[in-house]
């Protein structure tokens, strides 16, 4: 998932924590019109975010988003009590939704009641009614942005036939192999064995003996139909593997193939070639890439104006002092 996409969710799914009570004193990170987002909340927010980036990413993409959070959570905290604010202005009412929405995920989920659900949730530490209420606030703030944004995005056909033409390259299918293979693993035979084995599967095979059979006898890897492992794309396989598979036509079975993990013979079972798809064929994915281009830019433009309307004084712009 690209930076640009994980911060668009975020900005439309992520609810802000729930408004701690008026009676406790704590320090106030910024002022939104009427609403207040407190140290406790942000912090809150900021920790769930962290799980949430930890549980999707790693390595360096991991600390380049942690890096980003730092720098866009109050912002985006700020946009999201905006966005709830609006939808309260608008008297918006989302309690079908609601209720759908609930009764979708204990369908999901093989639950058959609320009390089921309540059960599930508490096992997992989760505030059943603080859930539902954050639930209803994504809610809210999805029907702001269907009608201030979604309802007046329209695309016409000369926007997506002039996109099948100035960028004919991005609707390429490149070609696809469906392969068995027979895998020897180098991390449980030392090398000698692994040259033994060789040298036995390749003079059966010379001598008649089928792939698949040799497969079911030798193989370390899937024997499931022969080895079979389906198809895949161009770039999908380890260079070595898909160099050899490339050289191959349909039936024939490569010479050894020395890959990360341990040694290959595969075998090609079908190939199917490159193609340009046609306009037909391409226009609902340019429709809908056009679409997000287009929503982006328009949610963008609409949290600006609602932003220069609004009354925002940030008090603490780095609040966790990091």
């Amino acid at each position: 998932m690209t930076g640009k996409k994980l911060w668009l969710i975020v900005l439309i799914m992520v609810s802000s924590a729930l408004l701690l009570s008026g009676d406790v004193v704590e320090e106030i990170v910024a002022i939104v019109n009427g609403d207040v987002i407190t140290l406790s909340e942000y912090r809150e927010q900021f920790n769930s975010m962290v799980k949430m980036l930890r549980a999707q990413l790693s390595g360096e993409q991991y600390f380049k988003e942690y890096e980003r959070l730092k720098e866009s959570l109050l912002d985006m905290m700020i946009t999201d009590l905006l966005l709830l604010q609006k939808a309260r202005e608008q008297n918006l009412n989302v309690k079908e939704q609601l209720k759908a929405t609930i009764e979708r995920i204990k369908e999901d989920n093989h639950i058959s009641s609320d009390e089921e659900l309540i059960r599930a949730m508490a096992a997992q530490g989760i505030d059943y009614n603080v859930w539902v209420k954050e639930l209803e606030e994504n809610l809210l703030r999805q029907a702001v942005i269907y009608m201030e944004v979604d309802r007046t995005i329209a695309l016409d056909d000369a926007e997506i036939v002039s996109y099948y033409k100035k960028k004919p390259e991005e609707f390429v299918v490149p070609p696809e192999y469906r392969i068995k293979a027979l895998y020897l693993a180098s991390a449980t035979n030392p090398e000698y064995q692994l040259e033994e084995k060789r040298k036995t599967i390749s003079e059966k095979l010379m001598n008649g003996v089928a792939f698949e059979e040799l497969v079911a006898e030798f193989s370390e890897g899937p024997k499931e139909n022969g080895g079979d492992l389906g198809f895949f794309k161009k770039g999908e396989l380890e260079k070595a593997i898909e160099e050899a598979v490339e050289k191959l036509k349909p039936g024939e079975v490569s010479p050894w193939i020395q890959a990360r993990n341990g040694w290959y013979l595969v075998k090609l079972e079908e190939k199917k070639e490159s193609y340009q798809k046609t306009f037909d064929q391409a226009r609902q994915e340019i429709e809908q890439k056009l679409y997000m281009q287009k929503r982006e830019q328009k949610i963008n433009e609409y949290v600006k104006k609602l932003k220069e309307e609004s009354y925002i004084k940030i008090l603490n712009p780095n609040p966790l002092n990091l």
